[in-house]
């Protein structure tokens, strides 16, 4: 695969057990925790910085495709979590999921067979195999298992 596709919410972070579009910003760290200001804790999955490093040293390009309502939020979270660097696109907007791939596609110019998504939301994943890339369902967060196989 050239292309490696993610979600935000659930699959990359935790943004306090719900949706990034559904905390209450402004975000800041304390005590090396992320919160918003009700306190809830913003978590990037372990294993996420790993992946995106191994990508890159492999010269995957790499985008981002979130349904959301707050597409300043997730913005916020991706810089504060130091990873807004990994990413060559970033499609962050309500809207489906087939919405995004089709501007994810004509940016790069790669069929949909070069492209795998990965997402915990399996209607996400439905639609977007419809179009031809690779749908993997990510449950309990992002991990290296899922996503090296694809490097090759």
């Amino acid at each position: 695969m050239r292309l490696f596709v993610f979600d935000l919410d659930f699959t990359i972070w935790d943004a306090g057990g719900t949706w990034c579009d559904a905390t209450n910003p402004p975000y800041f760290w304390e005590n090396g925790a992320l919160l918003d200001q009700s306190g809830s804790e913003m978590q990037l999955y372990p294993e996420v910085i790993g992946i995106f490093d191994e990508l890159q040293k492999n010269d995957k390009k790499i985008a981002a495709a979130s349904r959301t309502f707050e597409p300043g939020w997730a913005q916020d979270l991706l810089h504060l979590f130091d990873i807004n660097k990994y990413f060559d696109l970033k499609e962050i907007y309500p809207g489906t999921k087939v919405a995004h791939f089709k501007k994810i596609q004509n940016h790069f110019k790669l069929p949909y067979t070069e492209m795998v998504f990965f997402d915990d939301e399996y209607r996400n994943i439905h639609e977007v195999s419809k179009l031809g890339v690779k749908a993997v369902l990510v449950e309990n967060g992002l991990r290296k298992a899922q996503v090296l196989p694809y490097l090759k």
